[in-house]
């Protein structure tokens, strides 16, 4: 299936596709009600004159099959820049195709561009298509360091500290 498909990075016209394939990932993941992004926040914070973020899109002719949003980071253990992968969603006639492999491998060749050494990613826990796909491919976790954040008004609380 995934020999006609192009994997290239995603430009502003695509903010569209690209919106609608991160939401159908947060529906999938049980997170719709949630979803916070819109066209207009992910157009103005990875195709503005700032970009926080970067995409790939897989495409086949005019029909999108799949999106990775991803971003650099520096890991202060390592001593090198790496990439952290925000999403990677593949429409479903278009899983266990190999492209979500093909679409790492372009993260990690534009990722190339900053000298990135590793990349990072957090699977969802219930998703164990996910998980068994990253394991595959010889990604591991380490039980030494668990995600964390903070946002809302803990996030304004801690800002106000000086």
């Amino acid at each position: 299936m995934t020999t006609g498909v192009i994997i290239r990075r995603a430009v502003e016209s695509d903010v569209e596709t690209l919106y609608r394939m991160l939401h159908a990932l947060s529906a999938e993941l049980g997170y719709g009600s949630t979803f916070g992004s819109d066209a207009a926040g992910l157009r103005r914070h990875g195709f503005g004159p700032r970009p926080l973020f970067r995409a790939m899109l897989a495409e086949e002719g005019a029909t999108a099959l799949g999106a990775a949003v991803f971003f650099p980071e520096f890991s202060t253990q390592r001593g090198q820049p790496g990439v952290y992968l925000q999403d990677l969603y593949l429409m479903p006639e278009a899983r266990a195709s190999g492209l979500g492999r093909r679409l790492l491998g372009a993260v990690v060749r534009d990722a190339a561009e900053w000298g990135a050494a590793y990349l990072r990613l957090a699977a969802h826990e219930g998703n164990e298509g996910a998980l068994a796909f990253y394991e595959r491919l010889g990604f591991t976790s380490d039980p030494r360091e668990q995600p964390l954040w903070v946002e809302g008004r803990a996030l304004g609380e801690l800002g106000a500290i000086e």
